[in-house]
């Protein structure tokens, strides 16, 4: 009798989250699963390799449970512990995201424990399929080669990120039956094998896939992620450290940008990615067109993206719920999940002029009016309206500043802002359990190479190289150039660009400045109250988010690395990260 087998990660050993096997039969045994059909079988490699996809990032797919029970399975969104964004949700600071925020040692710890184990036990699904490499003979064999090795830098990637140097394990692997010991890797020999194994990919992947394999690894990602490795070791945070797997002994940072940027013309070399140019030349055409990027599926400008369902299902698919939790209570939104911040605002310049303090809003950059819903904006065909009007004495909320429906939870902003950038005017929102959202979740774009580039040409002393890569990308946005450049200038317009993505969060990590951006101490976040009062001017009154910001949002030094599992610590006679004591 044949039965259904679920074949994600199944050859070794351990299941790795959700997978899908509708169609697949076999008449194995309901425990087992035998190599030889595995390795021949094109469709059982394809399930197979489904779970380095679906674990290598949540995307836009979050979940922040409040019970203790459960709520260190919680799963935020990266932008929320920058100063960009924040929640609006009150009870999410009851949530593992809110505990990490507020610098919670246990669920730090938590949360570090099951990142190690996700990204490892993923690590020796891939290991397991290259050992058995030459088993393989399906006329598929060097894509699935390629997307193994490229898989495979990819979760180191993240693991150096998340820890510094790691244990390098490359092959199968199995404490039960295998008494090897492996030594936490230095940076050097995380660089090596990740770039090694990228290089690899590159070797064997395509450069493009057909639209059935959209958003497999293509050559382009495999290259990509071996310059944003060198661009992460060339940063000032990783030179002349004492301790070889948190960074180089010594100042390594110009060989790492020159390597970098060797890699990068080497994705450029490939001619495919090019950024999307924008349409019309009216503000509301401007910031349409420039919207529409982030809504478009591996889009010309897509080096590497989250393939979420197109169908939406969050249910029993790999949909999500971004364009419901981002949306303000005139639309059936109670979360207001992703919130901009005074201090990202302020981050926008201006077309031409300076800022007229009674009219905030006019003549900034086009991509403000594309990434942030502001009093006054029309969206979906309504009008904005997140200010009070003084009636009788009292102060009225706009119909944006009005909780939806009878739950005592349900938020509005809490900054007077909402999000514009990647949520889509076209999705229905309702109380349908189980659809909702269905863009991608971008990990890179072209935008990001090039300014990437910039970055390593504007620290090797090229300004005048760096300044040109700024322009083209401000000049698509159709921005004035700027005539010179400075370090400042090239932060902000990184953070302008690369608003509310995840590469924000990663480069206060690698530029040093999460002690500051992710303190509330040092940097408050900030929001705006607008009061309107017949016959008297608008009044803008700005303000801190958080009564005691101290208290809601710090970062400790210690917390640039992630605890290691103390299981494995002692296991692998290693030594923890700096501070880090056991519970």
């Amino acid at each position: 009798m044949k039965r259904y087998i679920c074949l994600a990660a199944m050859a070794a050993g351990v299941l790795f989250g959700a997978t899908s096997c509708d169609g697949l039969f076999s008449d194995a045994p309901i425990d087992k699963l035998s190599g030889v059909n595995i390795w021949g079988d094109r469709l059982l490699l394809d399930e197979y390799e489904n779970s380095w996809y679906r674990n290598m990032s949540n995307g836009f797919s979050i979940y922040m449970p409040t019970n203790g029970l459960v709520k260190s399975l919680g799963r935020d969104y990266p932008a929320w512990y920058t100063d960009q964004m924040t929640v609006s949700k009150t009870t999410w600071s009851s949530t593992s995201y809110g505990d990490i925020l507020k610098s919670s040692d246990e669920e730090i710890y938590k949360r570090a424990y099951q990142y190690w184990n996700a990204c490892y036990g993923q690590l020796r699904s891939i290991n397991t399929l290259l050992d058995h490499a030459g088993e393989i003979t399906t006329p598929t064999r060097d894509r699935v080669l390629g997307e193994a090795h490229f898989m495979r830098a990819y979760y180191y990637y993240l693991l150096l990120r998340r820890y510094g140097g790691v244990l390098l394990v490359d092959r199968e692997y199995n404490t039960l039956n295998d008494p090897a010991r492996f030594p936490r890797a230095s940076y050097d020999e995380m660089v090596d094998f990740i770039v090694a194994d990228a290089d690899e990919a590159a070797r064997l992947l395509p450069r493009q896939h057909e639209s059935a394999d959209a958003g497999r690894a293509t050559k382009g990602a495999a290259l990509m992620l071996k310059a944003k490795t060198y661009l992460w070791a060339a940063s000032p945070m990783f030179q002349e450290r004492d301790t070889a797997w948190l960074g180089f002994k010594g100042d390594r940072s110009r060989e790492m940008l020159a390597k970098a940027k060797a890699a990068y013309d080497e994705v450029t070399a490939l001619g495919l990615y090019s950024l999307v140019p924008l349409e019309g030349s009216t503000q509301d055409e401007i910031k349409d067109s420039y919207r529409k990027i982030f809504l478009t599926k591996n889009s010309a400008e897509s080096i590497f993206e989250v393939q979420h369902n197109n169908d939406g299902n969050y249910a029993a698919g790999w949909g999500h719920k971004l364009d419901r939790d981002a949306a303000s209570p005139y639309f059936g939104g109670t979360d207001c999940a992703y919130v901009p911040t005074q201090n990202h605002v302020d981050e926008y310049g201006m077309r031409q002029g300076q800022p007229d303090p009674a009219r905030p809003y006019d003549n900034r950059d086009y991509r403000f009016y594309a990434n942030v819903l502001y009093d006054g904006c029309t969206y979906r065909g309504h009008v904005m309206d997140i200010h009070y009007r003084v009636e009788g004495g009292r102060e009225v909320p706009g119909a944006d500043l009005k909780p939806y429906g009878t739950s005592e939870t349900a938020a509005v902003t809490v900054t007077g802002y909402y999000m514009g950038k990647f949520v889509n005017p076209a999705t229905e929102i309702n109380n349908d359990p189980t659809y909702a959202s269905s863009q991608n979740y971008i990990i890179w774009r072209y935008a990001e190479l090039l300014l990437d580039y910039a970055e390593i040409e504007l620290r090797l002393g090229n300004a005048a190289a760096a300044l040109q890569k700024v322009n083209q990308v401000r000049q698509r946005a159709k921005m004035p150039p700027l005539a010179a450049l400075t370090w400042d200038a090239y932060a902000n317009e990184r953070r302008v660009e690369m608003a509310f993505e995840e590469t924000v969060y990663w480069d206060m990590y690698r530029w040093g400045t999460a002690m500051d951006k992710m303190n509330g101490g040092t940097t408050p976040l900030m929001g705006v109250k607008i009061v309107e009062q017949e016959g008297k001017p608008t009044r803008y009154t700005y303000g801190r988010v958080n009564r005691y910001p101290k208290r809601v949002r710090v970062f400790r030094p210690r917390q640039f690395y992630w605890p290691l599992p103390w299981d494995e610590v002692r296991y692998q006679h290693i030594e923890q990260n700096p501070e880090w004591v056991e519970l």
